[in-house]
């Protein structure tokens, strides 16, 4: 958590009860980081290894598989993960280590209007949290470059719990963790199957289409944002 909530926790005052009381009264917005946040796609990468699209596009559904990424996300070890795939793809094993090494090569960037949704509600004092699909390896990665990630109050990343999104223990161990109530959140995704599981434990959710339409549905939940 933050600083100021860290504080006010541990020194149960007025500022822990006033913290507590915005808590209830606000819904908490919950964010999903890849395809909110970040602009993830592996084609971004795998156009730079092959001549044409048709060959990325086939590499990407036949070889490195959007089913096999999650196998990171889920716990995997990047190095054992790509190992194995290369026993089995042998002819691609420089395309196969290069997700690896090359990973960074798959975020295309950062999409700035949704980190300034969560600037101005961090600076409202309205705690924030994440939900993310992601491996704890390239997490722990990008936190020296992704500055917007030191400001959430908690995040829970699925490689590290061994549970991926739309697995509805996700939002359950969130919840537990962080002592709320699901129908206090209101979960942001940009993936529909992870929104229905979400809205099916309770929560709140927004299907992310961009940020300036995430905006106004924050505003319409009670967001403290500008319109």
């Amino acid at each position: 958590m933050h600083s100021r909530h860290l504080r006010a926790i541990a020194n149960p005052t007025n500022s822990c009860v006033e913290l507590l009381k915005k808590m209830s009264e606000t819904l908490v917005p919950v964010f999903d980081l890849g395809g909110v946040f970040i602009d993830w796609n592996p084609l971004y990468l795998f156009r730079k290894l092959f001549d044409t699209e048709e060959e990325a596009v086939w590499f990407q559904n036949h070889v490195c598989t959007l089913d096999w990424n999650l196998e990171f996300d889920a716990g995997d070890i990047y190095s054992e993960g790509v190992a194995k795939l290369i026993t089995r793809n042998p002819r691609y094993w420089r395309e196969i280590q290069a997700y690896d090494l090359r990973w960074k090569e798959t975020v295309g960037g950062i999409i700035q209007g949704t980190v300034d949704i969560h600037n101005e509600l961090v600076e409202a004092e309205v705690p924030t949290f994440a939900i993310t699909n992601f491996s704890w390896e390239k997490w722990v990665s990008v936190l020296p470059e992704w500055s917007f990630l030191e400001r959430f109050d908690g995040v829970v990343v699925s490689g590290l719990e061994k549970l991926v999104k739309p697995d509805p223990r996700i939002y359950r161990l969130f919840c537990e963790r962080y002592s709320m109530a699901p129908e206090t959140c209101v979960f942001i995704d940009d993936n529909e199957a992870n929104i229905l599981s979400a809205r099916k434990f309770g929560m709140k959710a927004i299907h992310f289409t961009s940020p300036k339409e995430l905006r106004k549905e924050l505003i319409t939940y009670g967001l403290p944002l500008k319109k």
